[in-house]
């Protein structure tokens, strides 16, 4: 990467009250991080949504990039990827969440892009039996190689982080704070050996506390990195709760394991379910048959036919209308633009692969036939 263009990228995230979506803005209207450091005030105020305190802020913000500089010499120092939004290996899934972060700070070495990462939260106190289910469901996940995301806390995180590490499935960590330190610090030993089988992962600067406030921003990055979201032990006001409101929000699907009723750290998880916020599994075979990734990995057993165009269901004729200005498309921009779950999407892809009519690719890519 061009360490000029670097420190624009990060000098962009420094400017005062400009936040993830109005970041995005100003690329799109000004060309380059850089370029926006350029624009006088009159030119600012055309772009929508920047005000004139805004303007007045971007205009005021040279100095943000002798704090961009300090960051470059840390990320240099000790080898941290910075994953830029406009870059080709920033996690595409994120791209399609309106709020995802502009700047992405990383170190490890799993490909975020990878087939299949399913987030696994719950609560930090968790009842043997959710530590049972836990642990069995990450055991039985060996098999799908998928990611396994979650937040590094104390409780159902840890835990998941630590079962995959000993089933030998990259684990990634998402952090509330730099990269600078570990919070909780208990967890130090797990995060290292995490950088060598999976990475760590924040939008967050070195030097940065783990305070309240980042926690929820925390939890949209294990939201929207993710193809499935598993819940498997929460109150009622649970931070796994936000962390699943945020994932349905973004088109994801949502999985919880069932509780004993009148169980307090049941009633959040129970709760979803009841609410059909979220689909009710009991083991890792319920979340393979949902996602359908049993399916894909079988789809060399099924014979393929080709079908006529005329008989595509109104949803299959969406996903080909797609193809009309492209001719490869990532799974995720399907669900972005038809609103469809990614289960939802990904029978229809499989269907149509089925049927010759689209094929698949590395990086859920699909281009037409």
């Amino acid at each position: 990467m061009n360490r000029n263009e670097l420190l624009y990228q990060i000098g962009l995230t420094l400017i005062e009250g400009i936040g993830d979506i109005n970041a995005k803005n100003l690329l799109a209207y000004c060309g380059s991080s850089a370029e926006v450091f350029k624009q006088k005030k009159a030119h600012l105020l055309k772009i929508p949504g920047i005000g004139t305190y805004l303007a007045q802020s971007i205009v005021n913000s040279r100095n943000v990039l002798i704090r961009a500089e300090k960051e470059m010499e840390f990320i240099e120092k000790f080898k941290i990827t910075p994953l830029f939004f406009s870059n080709e290996n920033y996690p595409q899934r994120l791209k399609y969440c309106s709020d995802s972060p502009i700047m992405l700070y990383y170190k490890g070495n799993a490909d975020l892009n990878k087939e299949k990462i399913v987030s696994v939260v719950g609560t930090r106190k968790p009842s043997e039996y959710g530590k049972e289910k836990t642990k069995q469901l990450i055991e039985d996940l060996k098999s799908s190689n998928a990611i396994i995301l979650s937040g590094l806390a104390y409780g159902v995180d840890v835990l998941a982080h630590k079962t995959a590490l000993d089933e030998g499935l990259e684990t990634v960590g998402v952090l509330a704070h730099g990269l600078d330190r570990i919070y909780p610090q208990l967890h130090d030993n797990i995060a290292k050996k995490m950088i060598s089988q999976g990475g760590l992962l924040t939008d967050f600067m070195s030097g940065t506390n783990p305070d309240a406030v980042n926690f929820p921003k925390r939890n949209r990055i294990v939201a929207g990195l993710c193809d499935a979201l598993v819940v498997i032990e929460s109150k009622r006001q649970g931070g796994s709760l936000i962390t699943a409101t945020i994932a349905s929000s973004y088109n994801k699907d949502v999985f919880a394991f069932p509780g004993k009723a009148g169980d307090v750290l049941a009633e959040g998880s129970n709760g979803l379910i009841k609410q059909n916020k979220a689909g009710l599994i009991e083991n890792a075979a319920d979340l393979l048959y949902a996602m359908q990734w049993e399916e894909k990995e079988n789809k060399k057993d099924h014979s393929k036919q080709t079908a006529l165009l005329i008989n595509l269901s109104d949803e299959e004729k969406l996903i080909l209308k797609a193809f009309e200005t492209k001719t490869e498309i990532h799974m995720d921009e399907f669900c972005h633009s038809t609103q469809m779950p990614i289960s939802k999407i990904a029978g229809l892809l499989l269907q149509m692969e089925f049927s010759n009519i689209i094929k698949s690719k590395p990086g859920k890519m699909y281009e037409r036939i």
